[in-house]
C-alpha cells in the first residue's frame, strides 16, 4: 500500500518503512507525527484519489533526526568592478520513517 502525502508545499509518494527527508517539522528524534493531508492512498486499481484530500486517511510517521541540507551557494559578481558576493544557505530538514498507512475506512495499526 502506498500514499501520496502533502507537507511543506511538496508531495511525496510513501510506503510503509520508507525513510524520507522533508521540510522541517517540530519535534525531536523518536516523536510520533501524523500526516492528515493525504492526496491518494491504496494499491493499484483500488487506489482512492482525494478531492483534494482522502477523507479518513492517515499516515503515521516517526522522526528519525533533525538536520540541515548541504550548503547552496549564491554567487554574484559585477564584472570589471572588483566586486563579488558569496552567500551560503543550509535548509533545515527533518528525516522521518513512515510507520503505518491507514486508508479511508481502515484503522491505523497501534
Amino acid at each position: 500500500m502506498f500514499a501520496v502525502i502533502k507537507t511543506g508545499g511538496k508531495q511525496y509518494r510513501v510506503a510503509a518503512n520508507d525513510v524520507i527527508t522533508i521540510e522541517k517539522l517540530e519535534g525531536v528524534a523518536g516523536d510520533k507525527i501524523e500526516f492528515t493531508e493525504i492526496l491518494m492512498v491504496g494499491v493499484g486499481a483500488d487506489a482512492k484519489i482525494g478531492a483534494p484530500f482522502v477523507e479518513g486517511a492517515l499516515v503515521s510517521a516517526e522522526v528519525v533526526e533533525q538536520g540541515r541540507a548541504k550548503k547552496v551557494l549564491s554567487f554574484k559578481k559585477r564584472r570589471r568592478q572588483n566586486s563579488k558576493r558569496i552567500r551560503g544557505h543550509r535548509q533545515h530538514q527533518t528525516t522521518v520513517r513512515i510507520v503505518d498507512i491507514a486508508g479511508a475506512g481502515s484503522k491505523a495499526a497501534e
